[in-house]
Formats: structure tokens, C-alpha cells, sequence
């Protein structure tokens, strides 16, 4: 029995150490008989952006590997013998301080910086896989479009994304999670409108292009600052999740679309550990300020056992007058954070006046028939690929015998 549990520890951190592509800065995997996995990765000194993203990526790789039920991971790095020395010594004087602090032993090595929460503390509260919550009546899955950083277009992909499937004839809702900052009625043009209650006491979400929506837009006073904590943000979130007619048994919603705040807080964790979410879709512009909050991002969803299908850049180009490509935010973000996280790219798209005149003017851009329209159109039909692949499963072989 023993030699068969080592041999299967072995097997699952040689399987890790494969899916990696026997990555040079993978120390080593050691896997418990629980199918935990510990990752140790090596981590350039002072190159703590390039360490997180190697980390993110490792335990994105490892947690997708059977058998594996979860990935810690620590980075360590060999300290060069000038910053040894700069440890010990003054900036020129050849004396030791003694405030400083000493060099490690031989052959020891320091963690580097990048401080987080053990995953017992993170999980507090986080149901793990297998326990799933409960679906919420007449919704069939629940997609979160989410960024960890503002400004980046995530409200505009999560309205054109639901746009475009309902004008596919798909059953869809659309949720403005948004607490502090809800722009949805403004790019729907339901500013005015003003949710119904039903006999049982329920919101009757607000039609919209084919959608069913809801906001705290619709419930407060516009020029009313949104000064609520954090367990208020969660039980608004909740309410208006639950609280709702989105669907019935007979005709439930084939998709609801939440348009969650930006960052990785509260509302964020309120979603990830109270709603049973099928999936998420992280939303980004090429420049490294904004891809290294996607990071952050993935990682929250990585330990809130969210699977993330794939990333959204906006902003990827403008093309000027002569048909020339002009990268304004830079150039090829999301497939380079692509290829460390392990993740496609579902859609790059540009700077284009019928988007942003769409958000103001409350058409969304999906709705027409431009260039803009056509983009948010593979961009649904990319999504609905994902979200089936991650149920779907292989079809049974049938052999006929005489």
C-alpha cells in the first residue's frame, strides 16, 4: 500500500512537472497523498513581476492535472554575491552595520518579497470543488466579466458580450454588480427605468435589446455617493442576484452576465464565494500596468476554484487615416500574459468610435451591423465554445456485437 501511494505521488508530480515543459525555474513538486501539490519556484532576484506570473502560471498548469486537489507554491532565489555584499556593507565605506542584516548561510536561500495568504486562510469560506453550491433558480450559468484594474473597458465587454448573445437568440441576463460605480443603465439607456416588484415580492428585471438587466443604478438616487462597507456591497450583491425573477423552471436563462468592479475585494469575493459561478472572463489592455493586475486577478479566481476561460483585450490598436495599425497602449499584452497564465485569448479589439458611441448613446455596438458588431459577435460565439467545453464531456464509444 505504501509503495503504491509513493508511486502515485511520484506520478502526479512527474505529470506537473511535464505539463510545465520542464520549466528551468520549477525547483521542484512534491505531491501529498491527498493530492496536494507544493510547488518551490525559482525566482530571479529583484524580478518580482516576472516570479509572480511564473507562480500564477505554475499553479494554473498543476491544478488542471487529475488527481490534483490543491497547489500551494513559495519562490525562492539565490542571492548574487553583490547583493550579498550589499547586505553586509555600507554604500562604500567597507564596514559592516549593524543594522544590517546578515547574508544566509552557504547554501541556504532567502524567499523573496511577494507576501499573500496562506491558502488555509484564503479558503475560509471558499467552498472548495466538491462543495458545489446550489444553482440559482432559472439561471442556467453564471459568466463574471471581471478585471482587477478600472478603466480598462470591462463594463463595455460585459454589455456587448450580453448584447451580442441575446441578438444570437440566446436567454440572457445581465447583472450590474457595480456597486459604487454602475454605468450599465447609461449604456443600455435605462436610466430612467424603474424595476417592478412582483406578487411574491421579487424584482422584475428591467428588458433591454432582448436582455433582462438589473443595477443598483435602477434602486438609488444618481447624484447620491454609494458609501457603503464591505458586508452591505455583499448583501446587495446577493439580493439583486437571488432576490429576482430572472427565469422560470420552464424557460430559465441560458446565461447571466455579471459585470463585477474592478480590483480583487470584497465584491469580488462576495461573487466568488456566494454565487455559484460557471466561469469568468478577465478583461485587459495590452500595457504591462494593466496585465499585471490580470494577474492578480487570475490568481483570485485560481483560489476561489473559479475557472477562468480566457482573457479580453481592449484598446489593442488604433487604425488611423491610411489603414496604418497605431498600438497606442502597447502591443501584444494578452498574448504574452496568455501564454504564462495558460489561457486563450477569446478577442483583441481596438479603439473604434461605434463602441464608444454606442455606450453613450445606450445602443450597444453589438447591435449594429459595423466592423464593432461583427467583433462582439465572436466574442459571444467564442464564449459559448468555452462555457460548453467545460461541461462537455467525450461521447461514450458504442460497439455493436453479433
Amino acid at each position: 500500500m505504501f509503495g503504491s501511494k509513493q508511486k502515485t505521488r511520484e506520478k502526479l508530480a512527474g505529470a506537473i512537472t511535464e505539463a510545465l515543459g520542464g520549466a528551468g525555474w520549477l525547483e521542484s513538486v512534491s505531491v501529498d497523498d491527498d493530492g496536494k501539490a507544493l510547488l518551490v519556484i525559482l525566482a530571479e532576484d529583484g524580478d518580482a513581476g516576472t516570479a509572480e506570473a511564473r507562480r500564477i502560471e505554475a499553479e494554473n498548469y498543476a491544478s488542471r492535472i487529475p488527481g490534483i486537489t490543491a497547489v500551494r507554491s513559495v519562490m525562492t532565489a539565490q542571492l548574487r554575491p553583490s547583493a550579498r555584499r550589499a547586505h553586509a556593507h555600507g554604500p562604500g565605506d567597507g564596514h559592516t552595520h549593524s543594522h544590517a542584516p546578515a547574508p544566509p548561510a552557504p547554501g541556504l536561500r532567502r524567499v523573496t518579497k511577494g507576501a499573500r495568504l496562506s491558502d488555509e486562510a484564503i479558503s475560509q469560506g471558499v467552498p472548495g470543488p466538491a462543495q458545489a453550491m446550489r444553482p440559482v433558480p432559472g439561471i442556467d450559468r453564471i459568466l463574471v466579466v471581471a478585471s482587477a484594474k478600472g478603466g480598462v473597458g470591462k463594463s463595455t465587454v460585459a454589455v456587448n458580450l450580453a448584447a451580442a448573445m441575446a441578438k444570437a437568440g440566446m436567454r440572457v441576463g445581465l447583472l450590474d454588480a457595480d456597486i459604487y460605480g454602475p454605468s450599465i443603465p447609461t449604456m443600455l439607456g435605462t436610466v430612467s427605468a424603474e424595476p417592478a416588484t412582483s406578487a411574491v415580492k421579487k424584482l422584475v428585471p428591467v428588458e433591454a435589446y432582448g436582455m433582462k438587466t438589473l443595477s443598483i443604478g435602477y434602486l438609488s438616487d444618481p447624484d447620491s455617493p454609494m458609501i457603503w462597507r464591505g458586508p452591505i456591497v455583499m448583501s446587495a450583491i446577493t439580493q439583486l442576484l437571488n432576490d429576482a425573477e430572472w427565469g422560470t423552471r420552464e424557460e430559465p436563462l441560458d446565461i447571466l452576465i455579471i459585470d463585477t468592479p474592478p480590483g480583487t475585494g470584497d465584491a469580488q469575493l462576495a461573487i466568488a464565494q456566494k454565487v455559484p459561478v460557471t466561469a469568468a472572463l478577465l478583461v485587459t489592455t495590452p500595457q504591462e500596468v494593466a496585465l499585471a493586475d490580470v494577474r492578480r486577478g487570475a490568481a483570485m479566481f485560481t483560489k476561489t476554484h473559479v475557472p477562468v476561460i480566457g482573457l479580453v483585450e481592449t484598446m489593442s490598436w488604433f487604425e488611423d487615416g491610411t489603414g496604418t495599425k497605431q498600438f497606442l497602449m502597447g502591443e501584444g499584452g494578452a498574448r504574452r500574459m496568455s501564454a504564462a497564465l495558460g489561457l486563450p485569448v477569446l478577442a483583441e479589439i481596438p479603439m473604434l468610435q461605434a463602441i464608444r458611441e454606442g455606450g453613450d448613446t445606450g445602443i450597444p455596438a453589438a447591435l449594429g451591423t459595423s466592423p464593432a458588431a461583427d467583433i462582439f459577435m465572436a466574442l459571444a460565439r467564442n464564449v459559448a465554445i468555452a462555457l460548453d467545453q467545460l461541461v462537455t464531456k467525450p461521447a461514450p464509444e458504442i460497439v455493436f456485437e453479433d
